[in-house]
C-alpha cells in the first residue's frame, strides 16, 4: 500500500466523517427496519425441563405447548364462549379450605385404596375420556392407557373418538382396566352395533355422556371465522360428530377445521348449535340400559334431580361434570354443585367428579365434598403430549403423591377419613 493511501485510511478527518455517517444511519428508521435482530436472543433463552424435572402437573403444560401445533393446544386449553365456566371450575377450588381433622401423620401410613363398581383402585383417580389423543403424541390412546396402567393400575375411560381402534387399545396394557365412553346415537340399531363392538373386545362398562348438549362456541374456533359470520358450520359440526371425551373435552379434534368458506349454515347450525344432541331423553337411556352388559354410568350431571332420575333409569354411577367448561357458558362449577348432588344420591350409587383438577389438593377437596373418585382430562393430556407414555405415567403419579401428602398433613389415614369435616366451603 502506498504511503498516500495509508495516510488516507488513518486520516482523523476520514474517521470523523465515517462516525457522522454511522450516527446518521443509526438514527434512520429505514436502517432500523432492516437491521438484523436475533429472534431468540441468548438472554431470553429458557431450557425446557426434562421428564425427571417435572414437579407438578403445571410443569407439563409448557412442554405440551411447545410440542404440538397451536390448533391442537387451543382445542385442549379453551372452553365455551367467554370461558367463564372454565375459569370458575378452577376458582371454586380456591373457595374450599382444608382443615386437619387431627395431627398430621406420616405419608407412609396413608392408604387411599378403594373399590369402584368391582374395580380395585389404589388411588381414587381415573383418567377420564379425552378424544383425539393421537394428535397429542404418536403413542395416542395406547400410550395413555399404558401410562395409566403403569401408574398403580389407574382406571382409564377411553373416548369414543379414539384415534386408535379400541380393539388395539384394549389389549395394549396387560392387567390394565379400560372402560368405554359413548355419545348417544338416535338410531337404536346403530347404538346396538356400537355396544356390541365395545363389549366384544371386553369393554362392558359404558359411560354415556349427556352434557355438551348445544354449545360449541370455543374461542379459538370462533377466531378462525374471519368476516363476522358463521360459515362452513355444517362441516364443523360434522367434524364434531366424530368426537368422543377432556375433563378437557370429548369432542372431535377436527371440529372447526376444514370449513368451506362461503357456505352458509341453516337453522341452529348457523350459530353452531348442533341438533344432533338436542333429542336426548330418559327413554333412550332406558333402551341403552338394556344393551349394556356391564355397568352403565352417566356423565354430565349438574342437578340433584337429574341425579335421582339417573338412578331411577338404571345408572350404576354418575359423573358430576360440565365437560371441563366446554358445555355451557355461565354454568356452575362442578365443585359447587357436588355436595347437593351427593346428598341427593345418598350413597345409592358412586358419584364421580371431573372438571378443573390440577393438583392433589383439588382431588382431596372433591373427595371431602362427597366424590367417590375423580376423573382427570386436560392434565392427563398435558402429560401425554409432553413426554408420551412416560409423561402420562409421571403426571398421574405426581397427582397420586400430592394427594397422599395432603391427606397425611390433614391427618387422614384412609379414604373414609376424607369427608366434609376436613374442609370448609366458602363458595362465592
Amino acid at each position: 500500500m502506498a504511503d498516500i493511501e495509508r495516510s488516507w485510511l488513518t486520516n482523523p478527518s476520514r474517521r470523523t466523517a465515517l462516525a457522522r455517517v454511522a450516527g446518521l444511519m443509526a438514527a434512520s428508521p429505514i436502517a432500523a427496519s432492516v437491521a438484523q435482530i436475533d429472534p431468540k436472543p441468548l438472554g431470553e433463552h429458557r431450557r425446557a425441563l426434562s421428564l425427571a424435572e417435572m414437579q407438578t402437573a403445571f410443569d407439563f403444560e409448557p412442554v405440551f405447548f411447545g410440542n404440538v401445533p397451536v390448533r391442537t393446544y387451543d382445542y385442549t386449553a379453551h372452553g365455551d364462549g367467554s370461558e367463564f365456566t372454565l375459569r370458575r371450575n378452577r376458582q371454586a377450588f380456591d373457595w374450599v379450605n382444608i382443615g386437619p381433622r387431627g395431627p398430621a401423620i406420616p405419608a407412609s401410613q396413608v392408604d387411599l385404596s378403594s373399590e369402584l363398581l368391582g374395580v380395585k383402585m389404589k388411588f381414587p383417580i381415573i383418567v377420564g375420556p379425552s378424544t383425539g389423543q393421537g394428535a397429542l403424541h404418536p403413542d395416542g390412546e395406547i400410550g395413555m392407557f399404558r401410562g395409566a396402567t403403569a401408574a398403580s393400575n389407574t382406571l382409564m375411560i377411553i373416548a369414543s373418538g379414539s384415534t386408535i381402534p379400541v380393539a388395539r387399545v384394549a389389549p395394549s396394557a396387560p392387567g390394565g382396566t379400560l372402560w368405554e365412553q359413548f355419545y348417544p346415537i338416535e338410531d337404536l340399531t346403530v347404538t346396538q352395533r356400537a355396544m356390541d363392538n365395545y363389549q366384544n373386545v371386553g369393554l362392558t362398562n359404558i359411560m354415556v355422556t349427556v352434557d355438551q348438549q348445544a354449545a360449541y362456541y370455543e374461542r379459538d374456533e370462533m377466531d378462525r371465522h374471519f368476516g363476522g359470520r358463521a360459515v362452513g358450520a355444517v362441516a364443523a359440526i360434522a367434524g364434531a360428530g366424530r368426537g368422543g371425551g377432556a375433563g378437557g373435552g370429548e369432542d372431535g379434534e377436527g371440529a372447526g377445521g376444514g370449513a368451506r368458506a362461503g357456505v352458509e349454515a341453516p337453522g341452529s347450525l348457523r350459530y353452531r348449535v348442533s341438533n344432533r344432541r338436542l333429542w336426548y331423553s330418559w327413554q333412550y337411556i332406558d333402551a341403552l340400559r338394556k344393551m349394556v352388559k356391564g355397568k352403565m354410568l352417566i356423565k354430565g350431571i349438574l342437578d340433584p334431580e337429574d341425579a335421582k332420575l339417573a338412578i331411577d333409569h338404571g345408572a350404576d354411577g354418575i359423573t358430576v361434570s360440565n365437560h371441563g367448561g366446554r358445555s355451557m357458558d355461565y354454568g356452575p362449577s362442578t365443585l359447587e354443585v357436588l355436595p347437593e348432588i351427593v346428598a341427593a344420591v345418598n350413597g345409592r350409587i358412586p358419584v364421580l367428579f371431573d372438571s378443573g383438577i390440577r393438583r392433589g389438593a383439588d382431588i382431596f377437596k372433591a373427595l371431602a365434598l362427597g366424590a367417590n373418585a375423580v376423573q382427570i382430562g386436560r392434565t392427563a393430556r398435558w402429560g401425554l403430549a409432553a413426554f408420551g407414555t412416560a409423561g402420562a405415567q409421571r403426571l398421574i403419579e405426581i397427582l397420586q403423591q400430592e394427594l397422599v401428602q395432603v391427606a397425611a398433613a390433614a391427618g387422614c389415614a384412609k379414604l373414609s377419613d376424607i369427608n366434609q369435616t376436613t374442609v370448609k366451603a366458602n363458595f362465592v
